[in-house]
């Protein structure tokens, strides 16, 4: 058996619950995967040094997160420099990767910026870099109870796979009224049947050519960001993210109320291929 045909196994007797034939199939493969998802699984890493907020630094700013996010950028502050929203929302802005080099790349700067993340430490990254900006520490839900605002240009970027698909339909039934344009990043990803054979081996392949992306730092990213997501969608089990392809983002957006729903790629990427999705 090839080591993907292993690793995949693996995953598979993870998803059934048998931990200990999971790290005896992952110990076979040998594979650098293989070999982060042994000592994940036997219990060996080190919570001191694998700790999420630097895993997640060391992954969104390395390997194709640094050709992906310039595009991104790049594309944002085309946008508004086209369409000059006077108010911009962007939902789950982490530290400000992608919209503050927008900001600073565009000759237009709306006059109203929202910014909303759930998580304390990312959004004091982004409040010093956008002082002009409101911020609001809160999940899209929680932000979109609110019934007083609404603008002109909305984004989001790689943030709602983080929604489960039925409240996340609920996000976008609130978006649709209030907002003029809405842009998401999100990856084209496969469709597979979730646990089929198929499926785990493409899993097993794309995650190999991310994590050979990350050098010394792969065991870091690995054990502390791409493993917790990897195996969250194997079993189903604390998950984090619900990804779709690219015509399943569009239904969503069009089940939502969005009349004009437009897909155009924006970057190949070891995981998917990243698009923009345009709604309004």
């Amino acid at each position: 058996m090839t080591s993907i045909e292993l690793l995949a196994d693996a995953l598979a007797a993870h998803r059934s619950g048998d931990r200990d034939r999971a790290v005896e199939l992952a110990r076979r493969a040998g594979s650098p995967l293989a070999d982060e998802l042994r000592i994940h699984l036997a219990g060996e890493s080190s919570a001191a040094v694998y700790d999420q907020p630097s895993a997640f630094t060391a992954f969104i700013r390395g390997g194709g997160n640094v050709e992906l996010y310039e595009k991104l950028s790049d594309a944002l502050a085309a946008r508004y420099d086209t369409s000059k929203p006077e108010s911009l929302l962007d939902l789950g802005c982490g530290d400000g990767l992608a919209v503050v080099p927008a900001l600073e790349r565009a000759a237009h700067t709306p006059t109203r910026i929202d910014l909303v993340e759930p998580s304390a430490a990312l959004l004091d990254g982004v409040r010093e870099r956008v002082p002009s900006a409101t911020c609001w520490q809160a999940t899209a839900q929680e932000f979109l109870a609110r019934d007083d605002l609404g603008w002109d240009f909305t984004q989001s970027t790689f943030a709602l796979q983080s929604i489960e698909p039925e409240q996340r339909a609920d996000v976008l039934r609130a978006l649709q009224p209030r907002t003029g344009t809405l842009v998401l990043a999100e990856f084209d990803v496969p469709e597979f049947t979730e646990g089929s054979v198929e499926h785990l081996r493409s899993l097993v392949a794309r995650y190999e050519r991310g994590l050979a992306e990350y050098g010394e730092d792969a065991s870091l990213v690995a054990q502390g960001f791409l493993l917790p997501v990897l195996l969250g969608i194997v079993s189903g089990r604390e998950r984090t993210n619900w990804e779709h392809p690219a015509a399943v983002w569009a239904g969503q957006l069009k089940t939502a109320g969005f009349t004009q729903v437009d897909v155009e790629p924006l970057a190949d990427y070891w995981w998917s291929p990243a698009v923009l999705v345009t709604a309004c």
